[in-house]
């Protein structure tokens, strides 16, 4: 009997395998076909069936296994060939993960589909850092902002988002620092905290911490690049708060 042509698009979660819901792991047990990224943490795949064909089609800047229009031509074609087709994506795939487009391209070819929601980097990747991305008094809103649009252009809203007082995330913009940075300064904003995160939640994690004014030479001290999460915002602040309280409480304990 011929198998229901499906699709489903689940997040992976932003790098530590732990981060991932239970629902995605069954999903994982039922594929017939599992379509992973370049960022899907390769341990996870040891939650798919053992029947499934596994393909993966990494992207990341520069190197394209797969363009976009034939990654949606294969879920289509292995949803009617197989059946049950996984499209597992890094953290939340309604996130800048493309995850609407392939659901729509599979729809208008008869595929059934559904999506299960993943941890978003931009929310986890800061969270592991103590960076809160809301804290009364200090930010009452956050923007998640691309930083390079489908024009390979700066998103306009980050423009916007300097004006504000809220918490700025911006994902993948490493290559467009410089440009983000010309625009928080003309804002005057050359003190405000800096955080930046490169491969968040996992072994190989590293960060950055300055201010608009000297994270560009932290980068290149520290030698920081893609995939990683700049943070601009006063909740930066919280991370070293932490810190000193967590050494007063150690030095009055060694005191008493």
């Amino acid at each position: 009997m011929k198998k229901q042509p499906k699709l489903t698009v689940v997040g992976a979660g932003p790098g530590d395998e732990e981060l991932i819901t239970l629902k995605a792991i069954n999903t994982l047990k039922e594929a017939d076909v599992v379509m992973y990224d370049a960022l899907v943490n390769p341990v996870l795949l040891e939650y798919v069936n053992s029947a499934a064909e596994m393909i993966f089609v990494g992207k990341r800047k520069g190197c394209y296994r797969y363009q976009q229009e034939q990654i949606n031509e294969l879920i289509v074609a292995r949803a009617h060939s197989h059946g049950h087709v996984v499209r597992l994506k890094g953290g939340d795939p309604f996130i800048f993960g493309r995850g609407a487009e392939e659901m729509e391209y599979a729809v208008a070819y008869g595929l059934e589909v559904a999506m299960v929601p993943g941890i978003s980097s931009s929310l986890a990747v800061p969270a592991y850092q103590n960076i809160p991305l809301t804290k009364r008094g200090s930010s009452e809103s956050f923007w998640v902002i691309t930083g390079t649009t489908k024009q390979h252009q700066l998103s306009s809203d980050v423009a916007l988002a300097a004006k504000s007082n809220a918490t700025v995330v911006i994902l993948m913009g490493m290559g467009k620092l410089s440009e983000i940075i010309t625009l928080f300064k003309a804002e005057g904003k050359n003190e405000l905290p800096v955080a930046i995160i490169q491969n968040g939640t996992t072994p190989e994690e590293k960060i950055g911490i300055g201010t608009v004014s000297t994270i560009e030479s932290i980068v290149e001290k520290q030698g920081l690049s893609n995939p990683a999460i700049i943070v601009l915002g006063t909740v930066v602040n919280h991370r070293e708060k932490l810190v000193q309280l967590q050494q007063e409480v150690v030095s009055k304990e060694t005191v008493g």
